[in-house]
């Protein structure tokens, strides 16, 4: 791994408890990974120490094989050799956009760092700007300016921290898509910061969920959202709810059944032993798409609330037995608030967890 992180604490003087604690990762040299969590979980912080500009109190970081943060070893920021674009984009008002770029090339002869300049602007899809001012610009074409005066240097590793969040959500998730195109053609390894689950889908080749100064999961995608590794990752990834359950054996012997308020979902492999919980009760996580609107299905519900999403209406039920669940309706389907709906549950991967 290009980028480790071995069982890292950060920990801020006056604090009773560590920033970070025992944050673990591995990011591949060419990979983009991402770190997520709600406000105040230490992911910023994280990224800062990788940076060098936080200290750690415990564990180590390695950039390519070399550690360069532990609590015996602090390589300064500088030396580092990495590039950082932040929220504000800290461009500097009065120099031109090729200036600004060329910040961080002054060691090259003027030939070579017009000639660098005008390769890194072609990558962010800015050619021919170089004599504009970052007023000229809009929000946008400044963040790829950031971009491309971060990635000028060639640095080892790219730091984002939430470089979308001053912009309009629209721009947001298609630049977070072109972000990815333009990072992967540079090459660059890159950890990005964002509180954003569309922009670390669209992005990120691992993402990591932290709360509360702990890394919970640092998986692709895919494995976050079917195979949630806590229950606050399950909570946080995506739309759902918890649902309580209970695991029997299937009296044929093919596995397993689930016993749910919503019927039962028969013939599992994917669950665990029905002795894995006290009297096989749990707690089943059912996402929006487990849940399938059928006009004829026995299961009835009642719309709470309903929010608009284009083709579909991302709908709260509660069931008559007084659970809550979440479904997608077609929104060619007229649905109201207080309307009662048919529903079945469509159970592809079946994550439990123990009863709350």
């Amino acid at each position: 791994m290009f980028l480790q992180i071995d069982h890292v604490d950060v920990h801020y003087p006056g604090q009773p408890q560590p920033a970070v604690q025992q944050a673990t990762l591995g990011l591949a040299a060419g990979d983009i990974g991402v770190l997520i969590g709600p406000s105040g979980c230490g992911k910023t912080t994280l990224l800062r120490a990788v940076a060098g500009l936080e200290r750690v109190s415990a564990g180590e970081i390695r950039l390519g094989g070399e550690p360069v943060s532990s609590a015996q070893t602090h390589l300064a920021p500088e030396a580092r050799r990495i590039g950082m674009v932040f929220q504000d984009y800290a461009l500097f008002p009065h120099l031109s956009v090729a200036r600004n770029v060329a910040f961080g090339l002054r060691h090259l002869p003027r030939d070579e760092r017009a000639a660098r300049v005008s390769e890194v602007l072609e990558l962010v899809d800015l050619p021919g700007s170089g004599a504009r001012y970052p007023h000229e610009l809009s929000g946008g074409q400044q963040q790829r300016v950031a971009l491309a005066r971060a990635l000028a240097p060639r640095p080892r590793l790219l730091l984002l921290d939430e470089p979308f969040s001053n912009l309009d959500v629209d721009l947001r998730e298609r630049l977070a898509c072109e972000l990815r195109g333009i990072l992967k053609n540079a090459g660059a390894t890159a950890l990005f910061v964002t509180h954003d689950q569309l922009e670390a889908f669209a992005i990120g080749d691992a993402i990591g969920v932290m709360h509360q100064g702990r890394l919970h999961q640092w998986d692709d995608a895919y494995s976050l959202y079917h195979r949630p590794a806590t229950r606050f990752v399950a909570d946080f990834i995506g739309h759902g709810v918890f649902v309580p359950a209970r695991i029997v054996h299937c009296e044929d012997g093919a596995g397993a059944r689930l016993d749910t308020p919503l019927g039962t979902l028969g013939h599992r492999n994917d669950c665990p032993r029905p002795d894995a919980y006290p009297a096989g009760r749990c707690d089943l996580l059912l996402r929006a798409d487990d849940i399938v609107y059928d006009a004829n299905a026995p299961v009835k519900a009642e719309i709470l609330r309903k929010a608009f999403r284009g083709s579909e209406y991302l709908c709260t039920l509660r069931l008559a037995s007084g659970e809550t669940v979440m479904a997608h309706v077609p929104s060619h389907h007229p649905v109201e608030v207080g309307a009662w709906i048919g529903i079945r549950p469509e159970v592809v991967h079946a994550v439990t967890f123990p009863a709350a």
